[in-house]
């Protein structure tokens, strides 16, 4: 056995490797390296036990030769990856009635028979698999215990318990390898991340007992603080325990250091306290990681049965990688590649407290990530009135629209009946942190009683408590607990290192000064999409941007949005100066000019009064507005070029402030996008207009100052047509959100209500909203990107769809040769992290 590789003892030069053995057997070799107390070990590859699965055993009786002929063996799981799990350990293989006996007499009769019991019982549950309520009647303790469960499991098989150790632990090999292959244990582990044919180590360890006469016990250790990641001795010891007995919650179990609550380690057994530190600390520094100690100590004398990678909140990731890098023991670059990205995500947002009770009522899609309880609402007015009160609420709506944007802001979390990832409610939610759950398609919504029925029945009426998790889709009834949002020292630590690491930049999409300094704050290298129509949802500027609608003439439009001007430029200016010396690139009037109309007639009879104008006249018009398919139809670059006014006030703001913001500070960087191309005709005509602007504002003011102008490309011919359309641009920006609806011809509003069948039948892959499609949208990104930068070298490329923060969608704008993703606030650092990662990977191979 010694030259089989496959079935190796445990040695400091063993042919161990995570990819062959499992993360477990390689931390033993490695522990064995450090020449600590380890019990002998003997590692079974993948490929072995693969073959136990498949019914053929390898020589049993060559593995049970390396053990001392009265020793106990478990045999535990080694998957590649620790938190890919496996069968639970199996301890005490080789009890018999002999060994029983002989125990009696060495460690005392009750040790030796719960021993024996716990070994009977495990091996009826995982090998014979035995139903673990058939030894509920077995009551108290000794050999009177013991005979009980050895009749019972006697009585059940019908058959005598296998006295051979060989054949004890052949069985359980065989049994946690078919264990392995099973299929809930299949898709658990891919729900964690493991590939499909993941394969399973397993190692047969000497029993250290952690029961008999003198000190002996069992427990864990490790040296920070699971939940923050701070330093702190932290664990449990059980007195005449194995394995992980001390973690059970027995109420004898001791603390580890000095504490008020109870009696300590460190009290009853300060060398072997002192002793498990010393090893702790030296696995953190020669293994690189913290990690949980898994001890035995016999007579006094500890023993380490394992290690493995502590256990971690996201917050406590974070603290432990920076740490670890600080202290000099891992890289900076590698810090960054032990922090996932999703974790950040969890970090940025309040959640549900993982030990809370949910009362689940209902599922939808996690569109923005974060949780949030509240007083349900069904109106934008009616959050906004209780926001004014201080009290939280929960926004309900069948979907959103742009005029719930101010009822989004003031809400606590959204909860819709429509939608999918991309649709408006993700979009604006994600862009201000806002928890969103969308296309709840199981609840039933009824907007004019103010209620939602859940599956069960229960009917929750407006004003009743309710929680959104936007992280996982969940509704709750009732107000859970909650964690509070962690973006300490630690984090901010970890930023600067991605930035540095990173060569594509990230941006922000931020449509308010509020989004602004939330980007600045996250280090965002800039705005990458701000959305002007949001801006015209004030109420104080609904009405005067309805005035402009209702105008008929060129001049009445001019003269209705003489008054917007000043507001527009302000809120340029906030833009500009919040973000100073960073670029800003402002999209131009995109929506259909029917969102701005009343579509109920209590609003459209308060519209005619605001105008002075029959109610007839309204009606008449917002009808005469109405399109079949608005989002394909009068929007973005042909509204500007069919009502020209729009953007020519647009620009003039947008000139305005780049001189009112610069005045008192470094240059503003302003970049000016058209949105909706689709010939360059549209760009020609809109950059000739623009640039009049322009011409007229330094003459007016005496002053130069610099703008870019390009082309958002969300429609599949301005990406085909690309060489035609940069030569008049700066900058082309690729609006994945409405490419990725075109290209398809799916609407993002409704696609959530079939994307999982979809996607569970194997039609797409991901749903294209969430991850850019590589192969149809992906082929016009890179049709585009060439195209364009064949006829114009220097052009600029990014992406300012909410593909923008998708770490795998980096990865294609990256190898693409795109020079920034723009993405939702929140998402920035996320996009930051993952960026990073990918540079660092091309680093080292």
């Amino acid at each position: 056995m010694q030259n089989d590789p496959h079935i190796t003892f445990v040695t400091q030069t063993a042919p161990i490797a995570n990819n062959t053995h499992g993360g477990r057997a390689k931390c033993l070799q490695r522990l064995v390296r450090l020449d600590l107390p380890v019990p002998s070990t003997v590692a079974l590859s993948f490929s072995t036990v693969a073959k136990i699965a498949n019914g053929e055993l390898p020589d049993v009786d060559s593995v049970v030769d390396q053990f001392p002929k009265d020793g106990l063996l478990c045999v535990r799981p080694s998957s590649q990856d620790p938190d890919w799990g496996g069968p639970g350990a199996v301890l005490n293989i080789g009890m018999n009635d002999a060994r029983f006996e002989n125990f009696s007499k060495a460690m005392g009769e009750e040790a030796a028979a719960a021993l024996y019991t716990r070994f009977i019982q495990s091996y009826a549950i995982n090998v014979a698999r035995l139903d673990p309520d058939m030894f509920d009647d077995v009551e108290g303790d000794g050999r009177a215990a013991l005979e009980e469960t050895i009749a019972a499991y006697e009585k059940e098989t019908e058959e005598k318990f296998p006295q051979s150790r060989r054949i004890q632990l052949a069985a359980v090999l065989r049994s946690m390898a078919r264990a392995w292959n099973g299929t809930s244990a299949r898709l658990l582990r891919q729900a964690k991340g493991a590939p499909a044919d993941a394969g399973l180590g397993l190692v047969v360890q000497q029993m250290v007992f952690g029961l008999g006469a003198g000190q002996c016990g069992s427990g864990v250790l490790q040296l920070v603080n699971s939940d923050t990641g701070a330093p702190q001795v932290t664990g449990r010891y059980l007195s005449q325990s194995q394995g992980r007995d001390a973690l059970d919650g027995d109420a004898e179990a001791l603390y580890l250091t000095l504490d008020p609550r109870g009696p300590s380690l460190e009290e009853k057994l300060p060398e072997a306290f002192e002793t498990l530190k010393t090893y702790a600390s030296l696995m953190r520094q020669r293994l690189r990681a913290e990690m949980q100690v898994e001890f035995a100590i016999e007579d006094g004398v500890v023993h380490i049965l394992d290690g493995v990678r502590v256990s971690r909140s996201s917050r406590a990731a974070v603290r432990i990688a920076v740490t670890l890098a600080e202290d000099k023991i891992i890289s900076r670059e590698e810090a960054l590649m032990r922090v996932q990205p999703r974790l950040l995500t969890e970090l940025l947002h309040r959640q549900i407290d993982p030990s809370a009770q949910r009362d689940v009522i209902g599922k939808g899609i996690a569109a923005s990530p974060g949780a949030a309880t509240g007083r349900l609402v069904f109106d934008s007015a009616e959050a906004q009135a209780s926001a004014s009160r201080g009290e939280a609420c929960i926004l309900v709506r069948r979907e959103t629209s742009s005029e719930d944007v101010r009822g989004m802001h003031a809400a606590n979390a959204v909860l819709t009946e429509r939608g999918g990832i991309t649709s408006h409610a993700a979009v604006i939610g994600r862009g201000i942190g806002l928890p969103c759950v969308v296309g709840a398609s199981s609840i039933v919504f009824n907007q004019r009683d103010k209620t939602i029925t859940a599956q069960d029945g229960r009917v929750f009426h407006a004003g009743d408590q309710m929680t959104v998790d936007g992280s996982t889709g969940q509704i709750l009834a009732g107000a859970a607990a909650m964690q509070e949002a962690a973006l300490d020292e630690y984090f901010q630590t970890l930023m600067q290192w991605a930035t540095k690491s990173a060569d594509i930049k990230v941006r922000a999409n931020a449509d308010t000064p509020a989004d602004a300094q939330t980007a600045r704050n996250f280090n965002a290298e800039g705005i990458g999409l701000c959305r002007t129509e949001h801006m015209f949802f004030d109420s104080g500027r609904l009405t005067v941007m309805r005035e402009m609608i209702f105008a008929d003439t060129s001049d009445g439009r001019r003269a209705v949005l003489e008054r917007l001007l000043p507001m527009q430029r302000e809120d340029f200016t906030q833009l500009f100066r919040i973000m100073q010396g960073q670029p800003v690139c402002i999209r131009l009037f995109d929506p259909p000019l029917h969102e701005f109309l009343p579509m109920d007639a209590s609003g459209q009879r308060e519209l005619a009064e605001a105008l002075d104008l029959p109610r007839s006249d309204v009606t008449r018009r917002i009808e005469a507005m109405r399109e079949y398919n608005p989002m394909l139809g009068l929007r973005g670059v042909r509204l500007g070029i069919t009502v020209p006014e729009i953007y020519e006030m647009q620009a003039r703001a947008i000139f305005e402030a780049i001189v009112d913001a610069s005045e008192n500070g470094a240059p503003v960087v302003a970049e000016i996008m058209i949105p909706l191309v689709s010939a360059r005709r549209e760009v020609e005509l809109v950059k000739t207009a623009i640039d009049a602007v322009a011409l007229a504002v330094r003459q007016e003011r005496d002053v130069e100052f610099e703008y870019r102008l390009g082309v958002m490309v969300e429609t599949p011919r301005a990406a085909l047509r690309a060489a035609e359309i940069a030569p008049y641009c700066s900058f082309l920006s690729f609006g994945t959100n409405d490419l990725t609806q075109m290209t398809y011809g799916l609407s993002r509003d409704d696609a959530g209500r079939f994307m999982s069948d979809y996607v569970q039948q194997g039609v797409f892959d991901e749903d294209p909203f969430h991850t850019l499609d590589h192969d149809g949208v992906g082929e016009l990104l890179m049709l585009g990107a060439q195209r364009g930068r064949q006829s114009q070298p220097g052009i600029t490329l990014s992406v300012c769809g909410e593909h923008g923060g998708n770490p795998e969608s980096i990865a294609f704008c990256r190898e693409a040769g795109f020079d920034y993703v723009s993405c939702s606030p929140f998402r920035v650092p996320v996009a930051r992290l993952a960026a990073a990662q990918l540079a660092i990977s091309d680093k080292i191979g």
